[in-house]
């Protein structure tokens, strides 16, 4: 199969029939071999009985159904993980993002052997204030952070290898950041392409205020991560070795004090250092079994589902 085309949505019924005509359109002219997954993030309005309708018609079209709304990266994840094409293409379902832009990313993972195509939407339609300023900051953000020089981490249009899709774990609000999850796999061609942007045409924007805060947050943790999430004992164990010592040797030096240099001064009690030098170690302490902590836990990880699906066509 040559594309595997994975549509997240929430309440897009009015688009829907649409969005499947357009895709289905440039299948046929290029001859492509596809099936169209949608995933249902816990809609509440008609899209699933619409999903199911596109389903009945056309049988390259298939659907889950989430049981209630878990948010966009786990949808993509649920996707990914049935997703049987050769190329993997993402996009919205509030048809902002061009089906017509499938056959070049198609040729670029395919000819030009990316690992991963991101969409830039050069000229956006949203809002400036809501969706454009915070995606710039976005952008600028991850790009200093992860190394991976891309202008719009945000855009949904994208195109992946089969074998990326399969190895990467996306959670949280960590859609926007998969080409640095992409990166930390070890798939280093990375590409952008100018992509089409549409205005809304129907319903409304998803965005909020605590998408930016939780975008921001998966940021730091993607960060975090890629430098020591596989030895987090490397960071913490440092840092607790580094204040277990500072606080010891404040604790040795007021004890050769008392002892040897100033006998009949204040109690060590009675001095401030020795309270500082009981924080830095106790602080040293916990940082080191925190860093133990994290080791035993990545041993032990356990794999449980974080979200439920309720049909599958």
């Amino acid at each position: 199969m040559n594309l595997s085309i994975v549509i997240p949505l929430l309440n897009e019924q009015e688009s829907l029939p649409e969005l499947h005509n357009w895709i289905v359109k440039v299948m046929n002219t290029h001859n492509f071999s596809y099936e169209i997954l949608f995933i249902d993030d816990g809609s509440t309005d008609a899209s699933w009985q619409t999903i199911s309708k596109l389903s009945n018609e056309n049988p390259n079209v298939k659907g889950i159904r989430f049981l209630r709304n878990y948010g966009k990266s786990q949808a993509l994840h649920a996707g990914f993980a049935k997703a049987q094409g050769d190329v993997i293409i993402t996009m919205d379902a509030d048809l902002q993002d061009s089906p017509d832009e499938i056959p070049e990313l198609f040729r670029l993972i395919t000819e030009d052997n990316y690992d991963l195509i991101s969409g830039w939407k050069k000229k956006r339609y949203d809002s400036v204030v809501a969706k454009n300023i915070p995606s710039k900051l976005f952008n600028w953000a991850a790009r200093k952070t992860s190394g991976v020089h891309l202008n719009d981490f945000n855009c949904g249009l994208k195109a992946y290898k089969n074998i990326v899709i399969k190895n990467i774990e996306v959670s949280g609000e960590m859609h926007r950041y998969i080409p640095v999850l992409a990166k930390n796999a070890g798939f280093g061609k990375i590409g952008e392409k100018v992509v089409i942007h549409q205005a809304r045409k129907y319903g409304n924007s998803k965005f909020g205020m605590n998408r930016f805060i939780n975008g921001f947050l998966d940021l730091i943790t993607i960060w975090f991560l890629s430098t020591f999430g596989k030895r987090p004992m490397h960071l913490f164990g440092l840092l607790g070795s580094i204040m277990f010592v500072i606080g010891f040797l404040f604790a040795f030096y007021l004890g050769i004090d008392k002892l040897f240099i100033n006998t009949s001064g204040r109690l060590i009690t009675e001095r401030p250092q020795f309270y500082l030098s009981l924080t830095a170690m106790l602080i040293g302490t916990q940082l080191f079994l925190a860093g133990f902590l994290g080791e035993i836990i990545l041993r032990t990880k356990n794999n449980e589902e974080r979200y439920k699906i309720s049909e599958v066509l």
